[in-house]
């Protein structure tokens, strides 16, 4: 019996090792199989960062935390901003468009639409440092608009009444249980044209043009990627390859290694993201720039 346990201890042993020591085994080959299938620019600082604006822009947390990581990293010396969305509400469009504002004023950052970039969306972009769209892409869009729906009709089919206590003649502006009226309708459009301005303004002082021009490249105008830059609003029409290797040259590094996410977490960022914007979506009534 001996004789045979001598014959295939070196087989036995180390079964009864991994047996022993299953997960230390399990961590070990799964790090050999990393490193061994491992980018070998992974092992690379990052000195380039790509953030991707998709979708309606309902929400800003996940980007904001993106453009402050690459703002804070100092082996980050250069932004790509991908930007393929068709807008949405004004309030976080704005706060994109400050923080990549910021952003420019430390290291250069380099927009490009890759297919829509308006309205809401191409706010968040004026302050990059240059603005490059595909030449299928779509700019522009600058306007401002708030939807709500008349359910008077179905309300009063189904047999449903609203009850309200309110103070202030303009509480009710905006509501969905009926008609709005004059008034309401003339409070509501001077909100509207005060976003309207706001949005003009810093389209003019971002891309330097003149605020008395804005019918020519605002008023809500969809231009083609040629149009777009004919009236200023972009610089260059070209692929995303042109636009990296401009950020190359304006970022001053030798080599380009790029900052790459985890899978998992551009997975679960995609959920939260298309997640939000459809509750945005769905909203009864929203002040947006589409």
């Amino acid at each position: 019996m001996n004789f045979f346990r001598i014959i295939f201890l070196p087989i036995t042993a180390p079964i009864k090792f991994i047996q022993n020591h299953f997960k230390a085994t399990l961590l070990v080959l799964l790090l050999i199989f990393t490193f061994k299938n491992a980018d070998p620019s992974a092992v690379e600082v990052a000195n380039l960062q790509q953030i991707n604006l998709t979708g309606a822009i309902m929400d800003a947390s996940l980007i904001l935390e993106d453009i402050n990581k690459a703002k804070q990293d100092t082996n980050i010396k250069g932004v790509l901003l991908v930007v393929n969305s068709p807008g949405g509400a004004v309030a976080p469009s704005v706060e994109i468009a400050y923080a990549i504002k910021e952003l420019n004023e430390i290291k250069p950052v380099v927009a490009y639409a890759s297919g829509i970039m308006a309205s809401g969306s191409y706010y968040a972009s004026i302050w990059a440092d240059t603005i490059i769209a595909n030449p299928g892409s779509m700019v522009g869009s600058i306007g401002v608009i708030m939807q709500s729906v008349d359910a008077s009709e179905l309300m009063s089919k189904i047999g449903v009444k609203t009850q309200t206590v309110k103070i202030g003649e303009y509480k009710e502006a905006g509501t969905p249980t009926r008609a709005w009226n004059k008034k309401e309708t003339q409070e509501l459009n001077k909100v509207i044209k005060s976003t309207y301005d706001m949005f003009v303004s810093d389209v003019a002082n971002a891309r330097k043009l003149k605020v008395s021009n804005h019918k020519d490249y605002a008023d809500a105008h969809i231009f083609t990627a040629s149009q777009a830059k004919e009236v200023r609003l972009i610089d260059e029409v070209a692929t995303i390859s042109k636009a990296k290797t401009l950020l190359v040259k304006k970022s001053k590094v030798t080599k380009a290694v790029w900052n790459k996410k985890d899978k998992m977490e551009k997975f679960m960022e995609k959920v939260i993201s298309t997640t939000i914007s459809q509750i945005g979506m769905n909203t009864t009534t929203r002040l947006s720039a589409f």
